[in-house]
């Protein structure tokens, strides 16, 4: 398996060491950056594939990061890690571009899935967090959209599975939460991907906000 390529950014030193250690054998981490410009700079020289930026930082924080590099490396994917769970914070950047937004709570484990990831295309939330973007970006998706245009075709249980996608969850949390195996949910997955003709979890996210069948 190929390892992404990761730049953390955040102007703590002692917390970059500590998600460099958590996630050392999981991702390959090619630099770390403390501000905004260090962190520009960085990106651009070791080109990652994923990179691990933090909210509140001087000079601008994550936002201003995003857009810097957005104008010579617009294919770079954001992953945000923040103590904040501020709907604004969430809110400002996905907006900005950032492909997912996970709390400092977050395990080293499911933060190496989160990157990978997001290094395959999803777009990633913590479960309380999906809610934000789910409620920030629905009134934007288009009104003629038919919700029911592909539903009839999926069981009720992989309409359950599909909900909790959409929310932000594991695999193994939603495995969890309807007392299935975490590869049964696997295979719910692969027969709504198949059976709406969809490529990702990003897709299928996308799909089920579209017809409004998030909470």
């Amino acid at each position: 398996m190929i390892r992404p390529r990761v730049v953390i950014v955040d102007d703590h030193a002692i917390f970059r060491a500590g998600v460099r250690a958590e996630l050392e054998g999981a991702v390959d981490v090619v630099a770390e950056a403390g501000g905004v410009e260090d962190a520009v700079a960085s990106i651009a020289g070791a080109e990652p594939d994923v990179v691990l930026l933090d909210v509140h930082m001087p000079g601008g924080g994550g936002v201003e990061v995003i857009r810097q590099v957005a104008a010579t490396r617009p294919a770079t994917r954001f992953l945000a890690l923040s103590v904040s769970d501020a709907p604004e914070d969430v809110i400002a950047v996905v907006r900005a571009g950032a492909r997912g937004y996970v709390t400092k709570t977050i395990s080293g484990a499911d933060l190496a899935d989160a990157i990978r990831r997001v290094h395959e295309g999803d777009a990633v939330f913590s479960p309380r967090l999906a809610g934000f973007v789910l409620d920030a970006f629905a009134g934007a998706l288009p009104p003629e959209v038919d919700r029911d245009d592909g539903l009839d075709q999926l069981t009720a249980r992989e309409r359950e599975v599909l909900r909790h996608i959409a929310r932000g969850y594991l695999y193994k949390e939603i495995a969890q939460r309807l007392g299935i195996s975490v590869k049964t949910v696997e295979a719910h997955v692969s027969a709504v991907l198949r059976k709406l003709q969809l490529s990702t979890r990003h897709e299928l996210s996308r799909w089920a906000v579209q017809r409004r069948l998030v909470d």
